[in-house]
């Protein structure tokens, strides 16, 4: 699919979801027969004609300037990530060629920032949430990406397909919108990334939650957030992530998993790193995390674990 058609249903989706009273219309005609703002409203909130406006729409050969985008863009009521999401969608509107995207590789120093951090989860994900790195603490706490398929090391393609993951997010259809959410600003940052072309059709056959999902182009940008977690082993946990950008590596985010010392979910996480001692020492996907990590856990400290008070859920 074209960009340009790509970014005229964008537009579409964002001016279906506005209601007129919203913008300040009064609309004495009764109800609408589909929903949202006309193309001809949006056009003259944003100071363009009707015509115009459509063009941008249908995706038809026309190049706005940055200052109709941000009319647009206000005409939308977009917010700061779905502005730029608009942006990166116009920006590679003219782009022909293929150009294949250089392979990402973690470098050590930041592999060794991963041991270091080994009492708290932390994963390096790539384009497209590609799990290139992570260690021991993460893998006991999602999965074990280094034991999977090459094709399947993906973070997002886990959470929506994986039904462990189900099982684990208390809160999984938010999460999993999110994810799908930031899929979709990937997707728009390299167009012609081939690997998430097919991600994304792959998830779109296997998960109806995800074709709805990515019909309604939401984009998600968050740097940081919390998760409610069920692990089976250790119980609730509430953990909060930071998503480090790691400037000196493209497209490479350290995302980081942590709770309040002391506090109930802090000291699951202690449990869950002293049942898994018996494991291999911190691992990345090139050095496969062997499958005894899950088997380390003995029955008696998963009782032991089940038994402790769970935190009060807010």
């Amino acid at each position: 699919m074209g960009q340009s058609v790509e970014f005229g249903k964008f537009l579409k989706a964002m001016r279906s979801r506005l209601k007129p009273e919203e913008a300040g219309i009064t609309d004495g005609a009764g109800a609408r027969r589909v929903p949202g703002l006309r193309r001809e409203e949006i056009a003259r909130l944003a100071g363009v004609s009707t015509d115009y406006y459509t063009r941008l729409e249908q995706g038809r050969n026309i190049h706005p300037s940055r200052a109709v985008l941000d009319s647009v863009a206000r005409a939308l009521r977009l917010d700061a990530g779905e502005q730029a999401h608009m942006m990166n969608l116009m920006e590679h509107c003219a782009e022909s060629a293929r150009s294949a995207l250089p392979v990402q590789a973690v470098r050590p120093a930041l592999r060794q920032l991963l041991e270091a951090v080994g009492d708290v989860p932390a994963l390096v994900l790539g384009r497209r949430t590609d799990v290139l790195a992570g260690n021991r603490m993460a893998f006991l706490l999602f999965a074990d990406f280094p034991e999977l398929p090459a094709s399947e090391r993906n973070l997002t393609r886990w959470l929506i397909l994986d039904p462990r993951a189900r099982e684990l997010f208390r809160d999984w259809k938010t999460v999993a919108a999110e994810a799908a959410g930031a899929l979709r600003v990937d997707v728009g940052r390299h167009p012609n990334d081939a690997r998430a072309n097919q991600l994304v059709g792959e998830l779109a056959v296997h998960s109806e939650h995800f074709r709805q999902w990515w019909a309604g182009h939401r984009v998600a940008t968050r740097s940081a957030g919390s998760v409610r977690l069920h692990h089976p082993a250790v119980g609730d946990l509430e953990l909060h992530f930071e998503n480090l950008v790691l400037p000196n590596d493209a497209d490479q985010v350290l995302r980081v998993y942590s709770a309040p010392q002391g506090s109930p979910s802090a000291d699951a996480l202690t449990l869950l790193g002293s049942l898994g001692a018996g494991a291999a020492a911190e691992s990345t996907v090139e050095s496969t995390t062997p499958k005894e990590a899950a088997a380390s856990i003995a029955p008696e400290a998963a009782a032991q674990a089940a038994s402790r008070p769970k935190p009060a859920v807010p």
